[in-house]
């Protein structure tokens, strides 16, 4: 006689039900200590959303990306590691790296917004869907004209460029025996070698 054994998993709301915490709420919310920096978590499209633990790798290749990227940048930007940007209404996602214009001091007051930023980067392993999944949309969606998701398994990064309707209009897989010419609002800043960024 077959049995059916009780599922795992916890059942899922229908989306009309899902009550979405818009941006200024969940502003609202670390202000006043409900949420902190050990909660580890992001707001994604409404929902609060767990953020994925760093293994060693993935901290070095932040790290590393971080001086490649440095070592490029022209004045008037700035280099953020994991601090969030402010996507209205719905997002407040903290990308791995946000190349920003502006001073650090710029931002005393406020978080990024889509205009303040010329490029997102996300290193990806455990997080690779979603990654390239809604993370990616959110970004598209808000006009971020440059991300990259840095594939730590397949030892590549993704560049996704010109976003339109939704969507970046452009994709490109650079290998890591390969370089990755850096153009920001038609502007050069440099090549940055793959290779260079990987643990």
């Amino acid at each position: 006689m077959a049995t059916v054994g009780r599922s795992r998993c916890l059942p899922v709301p229908a989306a009309e039900d899902i009550y979405r915490i818009p941006v200024e709420l969940y502003e609202r919310l670390v202000e006043l200590a409900e949420l902190d920096e050990d909660d580890r978590i992001e707001l994604l499209n409404g929902m609060l959303v767990r953020k994925m633990t760093k293994n060693p790798p993935h901290q070095v290749c932040c790290e590393l990306c971080r001086d490649e990227i440095a070592r490029i940048l022209p004045a008037g930007f700035t280099v953020r590691s994991e601090g969030p940007v402010r996507i209205p209404d719905y997002s407040e996602p903290e990308p791995d790296l946000a190349v920003v214009r502006g001073r650090t001091r710029d931002y005393v007051d406020r978080h990024p917004e889509p205009a303040d930023v010329a490029l997102l980067v996300e290193v990806a392993d455990s997080s690779l869907a979603r990654d390239r999944g809604e993370k990616r949309d959110i970004y598209a969606r808000a006009g971020i004209p440059i991300y990259w998701v840095v594939d730590l398994t397949a030892r590549c990064v993704e560049v996704y460029t010109g976003p339109r309707d939704g969507a970046y209009a452009s994709t490109l897989v650079i290998a890591e025996d390969a370089a990755i010419d850096v153009v920001v609002e038609g502007e050069p800043w440099g090549r940055l070698v793959v290779a260079a960024i990987l643990p």
